[in-house]
């Protein structure tokens, strides 16, 4: 049997699998067809001296962009056209580890395969270049296409400011708590570009962590994989509640804004 980067390395093992945990949860939730969606996380805290130590197994890529704040950095990620359900099975063999090179602007392969990262690599990049530069504790970042919300933002009119987030805070006080930074909004966008990244960070950098892409899909930031796909699960639910009761023919009511306060102020929430 072949020796992987996780063997003897249960911190290390612990964020690849909890990344394979959440690939599955995406397959099985219909927000992940074919090799749709994305994960990235930061794993330099587990990287240790032999690591730093390995040999590429490919030549330096160069990422497109320059990101100073990620000198000496490692990421697992997903790669590119791979299938999140093959993931969850199999997370070194449809995922791989890279380092960032001391320019800032390559990376190369170290473990376990050469499997290409994604495509959307330098935009999950710059959003953990930004992450740190402003002191951040976030390291993961999923992107993945929720059915619901998708839906929702092809009606222009969840699309203005804070909207949406109000319509979701208010079908059940779980979301405003767990998701208390709400949704934030990014106008149509080609995918993969640097514009749909750079559009990523200035919603992230007004105070969000779960960003909505236009018909396309969610980008959403945590401290751990799972929390960033938390967020994502209860922003959801929260759609599929309201579109519940439009099915049974009525406008929810949905919390007001005093009682979604109420909740702000006894939970001690960001907004």
């Amino acid at each position: 049997m072949s020796q992987s980067i996780l063997d003897n390395r249960p911190a290390l093992a612990k964020e690849v699998n909890d990344v394979a945990e959440v690939a599955g949860y995406l397959w099985q939730k219909g927000w992940a067809e074919r090799n749709g969606g994305n994960i990235t996380v930061n794993i330099t805290d587990q990287v240790d001296d032999a690591i730093r130590a390995m040999p590429a197994i490919t030549e330096p890529v160069a990422i497109g962009l320059t990101l100073p704040n990620l000198k000496g950095c490692y990421f697992y990620c997903k790669g590119t056209n791979r299938r999140m359900r093959d993931l969850a099975r199999w997370p070194m063999d449809n995922g791989s580890i890279i380092r960032i090179l001391d320019d800032c602007a390559h990376y190369e392969i170290i473990a376990d395969k050469n499997v290409k990262p994604t495509s959307e690599l330098p935009s999950h990049l710059a959003v953990h270049n930004y992450l740190i530069g402003k002191g951040s504790n976030y390291k993961a970042s999923v992107h993945t296409h929720p059915i619901e919300l998708v839906a929702m933002s092809h009606n222009p009119k969840y699309l203005e400011k804070d909207v949406l987030t109000n319509i979701l805070w208010s079908m059940i006080p779980e979301t405003k708590a767990f998701c208390p930074r709400g949704l934030g909004i990014v106008p149509y966008m080609m995918p993969s570009t640097n514009e749909l990244a750079e559009a990523t960070i200035k919603s992230l950098d007004d105070n969000y962590d779960v960003v909505m892409w236009e018909k396309h899909g969610v980008f959403s930031v945590g401290e751990n994989v799972l929390e960033a796909f938390d967020m994502i699960d209860v922003l959801v639910k929260s759609a599929i509640i309201y579109m519940n009761a439009k099915c049974m023919g009525f406008e929810p009511d949905g919390m007001s804004q005093e009682q979604m306060q109420a909740i702000s102020k006894t939970f001690n929430l960001p907004k």
